[in-house]
């Protein structure tokens, strides 16, 4: 299954609102398929996750806080105020932020970016939960900077849905752009990741299956393909 940007969109809209499943289940379910990945893959941490202010960050609190109950070393930055967070981010951030986990609000920048490569070059793996499907240009400064000190650092990189400044739809770059290890991505590939040349930042990608209904895919007229039961992580060569 190929989907776009907007595909993605409209198939979150009807799951929420034709089926009744709650975008909080639909966030849950995501991050705790990419935190599934990270033990599949052997993870002993310390885990650092790179949050923005959207759904992609608050896929990463999800994240952060299953490795946590796991007792994985994992911190949490925020690349935005406690304030700017809004919906299903907002929630799951309150609770790791009431849980006590590991976590530094960093405001709206500029950032000290040699203090954060001291951060990352101390990490096994780095999540990069900044920015998800839905950028459609290049990532603002100071972010183009936190991305290439995310690409400068010798940790492993776990891209959440897409890595950070690839476009959903073309594969291309829209400017600065995470360069992932793996991509853990959701429902399906999108359309961009079928471009030769997006393999340079999405590594190796991983679908990750986060409870959308089969007949809402059916009824779509996509091909959802196989999901594998149990771990909810299909990996893709």
């Amino acid at each position: 299954m190929l989907l776009s940007r907007e595909q993605v969109r409209e198939l979150d809209r009807r799951a929420i609102e034709d089926y009744g499943l709650p975008g909080v289940v639909l966030m849950e379910n995501a991050g705790r398929g990419c935190a599934e990945l990270l033990h599949f893959l052997g993870v002993r941490g310390p885990v650092l996750v790179c949050c923005g202010k959207g759904n992609n960050g608050g896929d990463g609190f999800v994240l952060a806080r299953h490795l946590d109950n796991a007792q994985i070393p994992v911190r949490v930055l925020l690349f935005a105020t406690a304030q700017d967070l809004t919906g299903d981010a907002a929630i799951h951030y309150r609770v790791i932020a009431k849980s006590g986990l590991p976590m530094r609000s960093l405001g709206r920048g500029p950032w000290d970016i040699q203090a954060l490569g001291q951060e990352l070059a101390g990490a096994e793996w780095v999540v990069d939960a900044l920015f998800g499907t839905g950028l459609s240009g290049p990532p603002r400064a100071p972010f183009d900077q936190v991305i290439a000190a995310i690409n400068r650092s010798s940790a492993r990189i776990l891209a959440i849905d897409i890595p950070s400044g690839l476009d959903c739809d073309t594969g291309q770059p829209l400017g600065a752009a995470v360069r992932a290890e793996r991509t853990a991505t959701f429902v399906g590939l999108k359309k961009g990741f079928t471009n030769p040349a997006a393999q340079e930042w999405l590594g190796k990608v991983h679908v990750v299956e986060i409870g959308i209904p089969r007949d809402l895919i059916d009824r779509a007229g996509w091909n959802a393909g196989a999901v594998v039961t149990g771990l909810s992580v299909t990996e893709l060569a």
